[in-house]
């Protein structure tokens, strides 16, 4: 029969230690020691990744906080000195967000400048087609292949002083001056909007227009589309903050929770 100990240190109140009489001697944490380690875990994980989970609320939900940061990066890594998103860590993040059963919702927060379409479009995709209840917020801006990022949430909010820029596709390195490279770039823009448009209010046309604008950039072609526009626009859903998106994903989260209950209940009828 094995004998367990109490044994309070002295010096460090609260912490308790329950040391078992085996062959290998374990030490079990109180629950502040707990608290502690969770926290310090909490902070290493802001600090190397940006992502971190909010379970500190009062409806015990888990909300998994997702950061799209400086340029998304493709299949070429970017200079050191570049803050970058990279697709290789934010896809699988997502998939285990859809796969855990800890994880109640997603709050994704956008401050970028844009970068490589086909990244930025998987990971549009893999956001539109979770399952668990999605909140995007717009701060410093979402610019380029943002949009879709940005708009790929149930629902979707910028802050006063947010900036979208919409412009056509661009292309680095040597371009062919052919008409099937005038076709390839066509359809990559296609694509863009019409994912863009699937997931918000804005029309096709509408869209393309102020991709093709000819009079706000100086040395370019496009729109930036500053807060409340972007509203107007049918782009985002609402004008706000951080307040205001976190508030609504708990609103969404409830009727997950009453949607789940209600077709739980229904299966018990049926099957009685």
């Amino acid at each position: 029969m094995k004998t367990a100990y109490l044994v309070t240190i002295r010096g460090e109140p609260g912490r308790v230690l329950l040391f078992k009489l085996s062959e290998d001697w374990g030490i079990i944490m109180s629950d502040k020691d707990k608290r502690i380690g969770e926290e310090e875990h909490r902070d290493e994980r802001i600090e190397k990744i940006g992502q971190v989970t909010l379970n500190q609320n009062a409806d015990h939900k888990n909300i998994h906080l997702l950061s799209i940061i400086g340029e998304i990066e493709g299949h070429d890594n970017l200079s050191g000195n570049s803050k970058t998103t990279k697709y290789e860590h934010i896809l699988p993040q997502l998939a285990a967000i859809e796969d855990s059963q800890e994880i109640d919702g997603v709050l994704v927060i956008l401050n970028t400048m844009g970068g490589d379409v086909e990244a930025g479009l998987a990971i549009a995709e893999m956001l539109a087609s979770l399952s668990k209840p999605t909140v995007s917020l717009v701060l410093g801006g979402s610019h380029s292949i943002g949009v879709p990022i940005a708009v790929s949430t149930r629902y979707s909010f910028i802050v006063p002083t947010g900036t979208m820029v919409i412009h056509p596709v661009r292309m680095n390195g040597t371009v062919i001056g052919v008409p099937q490279t005038f076709d390839y770039f066509k359809q990559i823009q296609d694509r863009i909007t019409g994912f863009v448009c699937h997931h918000c209010e804005i029309g096709q046309k509408r869209m393309e227009e102020l991709m093709m604008e000819t009079g706000m950039l100086t040395k370019d072609v496009g729109t930036i589309l500053v807060g409340q526009e972007a509203v107007k626009m049918g782009i985002i859903n609402e004008v706000g903050g951080i307040d205001r998106a976190v508030a609504k994903l708990h609103e969404l989260m409830r009727e997950r929770d009453a949607e789940n209950t209600e077709t739980e209940e229904k299966a018990g009828e049926a099957a009685n």
